[in-house]
């Protein structure tokens, strides 16, 4: 699919840009300057025309911004890949250095270019974006990306230019399991993608809260392909003070809720703490695969027993859902990172077999039979047979019974570790539902 970049100066309204293009919400808005840092990308549909959209952070030289150097190979990655630019400007300033020197790297890509003056939202602002013909980029575009005032013209002048691509029915990645890196700020979770992918995709430095926005790539190496998401770090609500913390933490929230399977990391040094044990829960509120992996593993001093030690505090951290793969890894050591694929692709395997209802009644019956639920109140529960969901994504087993209703939880928990005995069910969570014959 063709690709549009959008690049510009800080603050110039291009995720505003973006956001509108793709139709919802997906990249981060606030007034400050310097809000996106990674590419951000996504598809717009115009005209029967489709697509594909990236956000880009804004381009700065001699800037005291940690993460001015990282933005900017982040941008020419992002200029490198497309087939068109779009260079976004904005009416009610003059023409400033940062302009010039982003007009000069696009001269030099030979990549068609369309010149985009944002923030015209009145006639008179027009008369303001005529100065950007000095920048030498062909005709301007007055746009308004708040209100949506100039971008059919804009949207024509780009399908124009775009080559024409093949028809695709529907999107190509929409089947393929969606995996999503959580935990808390700075535990190495775009180190990871990073890692991953062999490329520096997402910027990394010491400073936590670096990524802002749920970045999604598409995995396809070593027989494994999937959708991988690298999320902002997950804080206390107490902590959060800014707003645009918030908005990266519900959208970490809403990577997990869409995720099929949740890689959750910690920091070897610090353990499990309550924070973790808040992002763990969330994972199996929402009935997600789990893979547990503990980072910096280099930096724990250890001895002959220490790994075994640390796993088993873990599980026993986080009982009763203790049957969770758990991997230690040095991301910068590049330590163990297969084994991260490994575990989360058999999870995934795990989280959507289908067990038929003939081997679910012939492991299960007779341990029913040898251990029925405890009577109560002088009524004794029989349960006839059992049998898997059909077009449930995570594990679900119905038990047929006469009185449903007197089946408590501890006798829930005896059946699921007898299912868990039977089949591999590590790291998925699984539901168990009673219904009357």
């Amino acid at each position: 699919m063709s690709l549009l970049a959008i690049v510009g100066r800080p603050n110039v309204g291009k995720s505003t840009l973006f956001n509108r293009l793709v139709g919802m919400r997906q990249a981060i808005v606030d007034d400050i300057a310097g809000v996106t840092r990674d590419r951000h990308y996504g598809r717009c549909e115009w005209c029967g025309h489709e697509f594909s959209v990236v956000d880009t952070g804004g381009y700065t030289t001699n800037s005291d911004d940690v993460f001015e150097s990282a933005i900017r190979e982040q941008v020419q990655i992002a200029i490198d890949e497309a087939d068109l630019v779009l260079f976004m400007v904005e009416a009610g300033t003059d023409v400033t250095d940062y302009d010039a020197e982003i007009a000069d790297v696009l001269r030099r890509t030979k990549k068609p270019v369309v010149l985009c003056v944002n923030k015209v939202d009145t006639g008179e602002k027009m008369y303001d974006a005529y100065q950007y013909y000095s920048l030498g980029l062909g005709e301007i575009y007055g746009i308004s990306a708040a209100n949506g005032s100039g971008t059919g013209d804009l949207l024509d002048a780009i399908v124009a230019v775009l080559p024409e691509e093949k028809e695709t029915d529907d999107d190509p990645y929409k089947d393929l399991p969606r995996i999503t890196i959580v935990g808390k700020p700075n535990v190495g979770k775009s180190s990871l993608t990073n890692a991953l992918l062999g490329q520096e995709r997402n910027i990394v430095t010491p400073v936590a809260g670096t990524t802002r926005d749920a970045i999604e790539t598409h995995y396809n190496k070593f027989g494994h392909e999937f959708m991988l998401v690298d999320t902002a770090g997950i804080r206390k609500k107490s902590k959060v003070h800014e707003d645009l913390e918030f908005y990266s933490v519900m959208r970490s929230i809403r990577a997990i809720e869409h995720a099929d399977i949740c890689i959750m990391m910690i920091d070897a040094t610090s353990g499990m703490e309550a924070q973790d044990m808040n992002i763990f829960n969330l994972i199996i509120k929402n009935r997600k695969g789990c893979v547990l992996v503990v980072n910096k593993w280099d930096l724990f001093i250890k001895d002959n027993n220490t790994l075994k030690e640390y796993e088993q505090s873990l599980r026993a951290r986080i009982a009763p859902f203790d049957d969770v793969p758990i991997i230690f890894t040095s991301v910068v050591k590049m330590q163990r990172i297969g084994n991260v694929l490994d575990a989360a692709t058999e999870v995934y395997s795990n989280y959507s077999q289908k067990i038929p209802t003939a081997r679910l009644n012939e492991a299960l019956l007779p341990i029913l039979e040898e251990t029925p639920p405890p009577a109560w109140k002088g009524k004794y529960v029989k349960i006839k047979y059992v049998t898997m969901l059909k077009g449930a994504k995570v594990p679900t087993f119905i038990f047929f019974c006469n009185l449903p209703q007197w089946i408590r939880d501890p006798y829930k928990r005896y059946l699921e570790n007898k299912i868990r005995e039977k089949w591999n069910l590590s790291g998925t969570p699984i539901n168990l539902f009673f219904r009357e014959k």
